[in-house]
């Protein structure tokens, strides 16, 4: 029989290296631990204190470390994620969607337009305590850790799907009273346009009684397309969010709302001048339906 080792760096049996890997895998409380999570010194403990490996009494953390790097198990990650259950009603609004986009052009051509909008809200106006230091050989850009802050803004974007422009505009309030008038400035210019179909999520303020009425104020030209629940992902507007704020948000440093504000208004302009074009979007109704009835864990209720 193999002796016992104390605290062994050599290399473990499969077996036990295979051991360490399911109780990384498993819930602490299940093993009679209340930390919520594991790091590699909890795990290297647990596994002393349940005598979870037959030859070995105590490992060390840095030997944990190297198990879970082999096995790709990171112990200090985590992201969060949001459940879609795919009833009738979301695969028909995705499929819905998907079909729009795949027929960009043929709309165009029949005087029809499709559009995306998004929010986001909440927006904060940051202001570095001390001036950026800029990039120099032998450095990195720094910012000042500690910040100012000036409130917050609520951006509401706007796309045109065929070539990629973007409309923006700031709201006082993230709600249905300012969202409406917003958009019907957006929507004025495109009056030559025999239909709009517009994408947008289900956000209180998109499916609030007054909105649905302010549609239907303004229908046929107007046609909501409404992404499922929790599936905003659908958006294109969602990936100009983020080619915008990559750009022209992050690592800002904003003295007042007032400056934030015009200057998302002139990067707006920028932005289309240098940056816009149609976001190549591959998935397809056909895509979808595969991706629906063949991946694991997707949530697929059939009525």
């Amino acid at each position: 029989m193999t002796p016992r080792v104390q605290g062994a760096r050599a290399s473990f049996p499969p077996a036990e290296r295979q051991a360490i890997e399911d109780l990384a895998c498993v819930e602490p409380a299940s093993v009679g631990w209340q930390v919520t999570h594991w790091s590699q010194q909890s795990l290297a403990a647990a596994v002393g204190e349940l005598e979870y490996l037959e030859y070995v009494d105590s490992i060390h953390q840095t030997t944990v470390g190297d198990i879970l790097h082999e096995a790709d198990l990171q112990l200090h990650r985590f992201r969060y994620w949001k459940t879609t259950v795919w009833d009738d009603e979301a695969v028909a609004r995705a499929l819905k969607i998907l079909w729009y986009y795949e027929r960009i052009d043929w709309l165009w051509q029949r005087g029809e337009i499709l559009l995306c909008a998004d929010e986001q809200p909440n927006l904060q106006v940051l202001e570095r305590a001390r001036p950026i230091q800029r990039v120099r050989p032998g450095q990195m850009e720094r910012q000042e850790f500690e910040y100012l802050r000036h409130g917050t803004l609520n951006l509401l974007v706007g796309l045109t799907v065929h070539n990629g422009h973007m409309w923006a505009e700031c709201l006082e309030r993230n709600d249905g009273a300012h969202f409406r008038p917003a958009v019907r400035r957006w929507l004025h210019p495109y009056g030559w346009a025999k239909r709009i179909h517009l994408v947008i999520d289900n956000w209180s303020s998109h499916v609030s009684e007054d909105t649905t009425a302010f549609f239907r104020e303004v229908s046929p030209r107007i046609h909501v397309l409404l992404t499922p629940v929790h599936a905003s992902w659908l958006n294109q507007a969602e990936s100009l969010l983020e080619a915008f704020s990559k750009r022209y948000l992050r690592r800002g440093s904003w003295c007042s709302r007032e400056q934030m504000i015009q200057h998302i208004a002139q990067s707006r302009e920028e932005y289309n001048h240098r940056y816009a074009h149609p976001f190549q979007w591959e998935w397809s109704c056909r895509d979808f339906r595969f991706w629906l009835n063949n991946t694991p864990g997707i949530i697929h209720c059939r009525t």
